[in-house]
């Protein structure tokens, strides 16, 4: 069945997102992007990823619209996978992933990258879901609703 046919099956945002992004390797390329990876090669050789992988992966993310190729900034013939604002909104998702990552699947003495703030050289703040009004909220803070969307 063809990825946009699945997508639209599910009204659950977190279905649809699984699907369209919610692979471990499309998850890792996109990691490698925020961290100004450009090129298939730099993918490839960061990943460790077989080329005919990394190929699907990357057709799927550019069709999907996470990427658009452009050619490449230093005026080579190469191209380039660059992000778009929806690649980029997506930012939000791997910190939250690398924040739980760090607390919970680290043992103690162990070592770990992390992110660090350009302007204070800091760890970013802790990723927190809250109300409009500040609150922070658990999940029993919440409930779902069906809407349709706007616009």
């Amino acid at each position: 069945m063809a990825r946009q046919q699945l997508l639209a099956q599910s009204e659950c945002p977190v279905a649809r997102t699984l699907e369209a992004i919610g692979d471990r390797w499309v998850l890792m390329i996109i990691r490698d992007a925020f961290d100004d990876v450009r090129r298939f090669s730099e993918f490839q050789k960061r990943l460790g990823l077989a080329k005919n992988i990394l190929t699907v992966k990357l057709k799927m993310l550019v069709e999907l619209g996470v990427f658009n190729i452009q050619p490449a900034s230093d005026g080579s013939a190469y191209k380039e996978y660059v992000l778009t604002d929806m690649g980029r909104a997506v930012f939000p998702i791997v910190v939250s992933m690398r924040q739980w990552g760090e607390r919970y699947l680290f043992n103690t003495g162990e070592s770990y990258s992390v992110l660090l703030d350009h302007e204070l050289s800091e760890p970013v703040e802790t990723i927190a879901v809250r109300s409009k009004a500040g609150k922070v909220l658990t999940p029993a803070d919440c409930h779902r609703r069906v809407v349709k969307r706007q616009g």
